[in-house]
């Protein structure tokens, strides 16, 4: 589409200009997260038709890229019941975050070389959920330790069920 060959083109810009990508990286979240939403809620529905589904409340699990999106996918959808999300900053979706009331297990690496610390600790104070955990681990935006999969897994287990 015309607006995301636009977002992506500013986005790229700043990142070759050395400028801030903040606000670029914010405007493309908020587009594809327009167009996802409606396509995982539509998922969703799907999978609660299947019969060894039914109506089991869902898990959301999204960092970086899959948290920019999924912050408003968690906010917006009833059905999900705890999610795990990271990697990500307030300025992309600091209004949906506040939003979020469900259990959230929240990762944050340390020497994020694309995610500034502090955005990623603003992301989580903004996250309006009383049942939240912060994660930090050394390391860049790539880094994250193998056992925060057993982690989340332990996360979705104790708050989904199963």
């Amino acid at each position: 589409s015309p607006q995301l060959d636009a977002a992506v083109g500013e986005l790229r810009n700043r990142m070759q200009s050395g400028g801030d990508v903040s606000a670029a990286v914010a405007a493309l979240h908020e587009l594809l997260a327009g167009q996802s939403v409606p396509e995982w809620r539509t998922a969703l529905d799907a999978l609660h038709r299947l019969p060894d589904v039914g109506e089991r409340p869902a898990g959301y699990w999204g960092v970086s890229l899959g948290c920019g999106l999924g912050v408003p996918f968690v906010a917006a959808e009833p059905r999900v019941r705890a999610a795990v999300l990271g990697l990500n900053g307030a300025e992309t979706s600091a209004e949906a975050a506040a939003r979020i009331t469900v259990p959230v297990e929240f990762l944050v690496q340390w020497d994020d070389e694309r995610v500034p610390r502090e955005a990623a600790l603003a992301l989580f104070d903004t996250l309006g959920s009383p049942d939240k955990t912060l994660h930090a681990n050394p390391g860049g935006h790539g880094d994250v330790p193998a056992f925060e999969l057993d982690s989340a897994l332990r996360f979705f287990a104790r708050h989904l069920g199963g």
